[in-house]
């Protein structure tokens, strides 16, 4: 296992160099100039050559990437140019509050979506069936922008059960979490009930049942385990998936996350911390796949051998 581990962690390292890369060279190369783009097209000349200098863009392209490359090594992504603290800090403060949202959102789509998908298969081509893919149907269709606000009309100006926004106590994170943890669901839930069906056919699962196991036994002891491994490694890429999602969802609901900060920095044209906010997102989600790739080891040991 150790070995696996050790050749799954070298073979992330080139694939965060390319993040690392791209994100760089997406920001230099893109088009206009970032200078007057942030200071607008009326700066003076002098406010412009300032800019240049603390952003280090007139030195040559291959000095700003190595420079990036030794920041991004030791955690010095550099100094917001509006808030003028530094752009490691900014995000350390906030990178927590996407976590416990994502985290809770997963947590929210595990929930329902495991039991969905084996009832599903369990009860397949029965009203209990098209009823759970009905609703996973509809879980994928509602776009977060959408289901937000309808959540917080539903649930915090009419029932006043929840808060509206902000981060104040464990039920603020349940409308954000159900929004951003819904579609998500509805994937899980699907793919649940394939794996389930499939696995439900196996001659293992025929065998448990000649010997006289209970129904219950059968389906979440030997069948669901099974049936867990292509949802371990879809259920990995999601969350991955999303630290970026939860930048719409943040938003909405005025949640204090690393996605709402993204946006404020892109609004404020702060060029430092856009370029700390992408990269973060990045390297986290290739450190959620390098999780995944893991854990699947730890399910089913034959991983390891490939």
């Amino acid at each position: 296992m150790r070995a696996f581990v050790i050749r799954r962690i070298l073979t992330s390292i080139p694939a965060a160099l390319g993040v690392v890369t791209l994100v760089f060279f997406m920001i230099h190369l893109a088009p206009g100039d970032p200078v007057e783009i942030m200071l607008g097209e009326n700066a003076a000349p002098a406010d412009k050559a300032a800019m240049t200098r603390q952003l280090k863009l007139d030195r040559p392209l291959a000095e700003q990437y190595f420079s990036f490359l030794r920041g991004v090594a030791t955690f010095d992504l550099g100094e917001s140019i509006h808030t003028k603290k530094g752009v490691a800090e900014s995000i350390a403060e906030r990178y927590g509050a996407t976590l416990i949202l994502t985290l809770a959102s997963m947590l929210f789509a595990l929930t329902l979506a495991l039991p969905l998908g084996a009832l599903a298969a369990v009860k397949k081509d029965t009203r209990w069936d098209r009823g759970a893919m009905l609703a996973s149907l509809i879980g994928v269709s509602m776009p977060s922008f959408w289901l937000g606000p309808m959540l917080i009309l539903a649930f915090a100006v009419e029932l006043k059960w929840l808060p509206v926004a902000g981060a104040d106590g464990w039920s603020s994170v349940i409308l954000p979490a159900v929004t951003l943890g819904s579609a998500m669901s509805a994937i899980l839930a699907r793919l649940t009930r394939s794996a389930m069906i499939e696995t439900l056919g196996e001659e293992y699962i025929i065998t448990a049942r000649a010997k006289g196991l209970s129904g219950f036994a059968v389906i979440f002891k030997h069948a669901l385990g099974n049936a867990l491994l292509p949802v371990v490694t879809i259920a990995g890429l999601q969350l991955g998936a999303l630290l970026g999602g939860a930048i719409i969802t943040e938003t909405v609901f005025a949640w204090p996350g690393l996605g709402r900060l993204t946006i404020q920095a892109i609004n404020a044209r702060d060029y430092p911390l856009t370029q700390g906010c992408v990269l973060t997102i990045a390297i986290s989600y290739l450190a959620v796949n390098l999780l995944t790739d893991i854990m699947y080891a730890l399910i089913d040991p034959r991983v390891r051998l490939k």
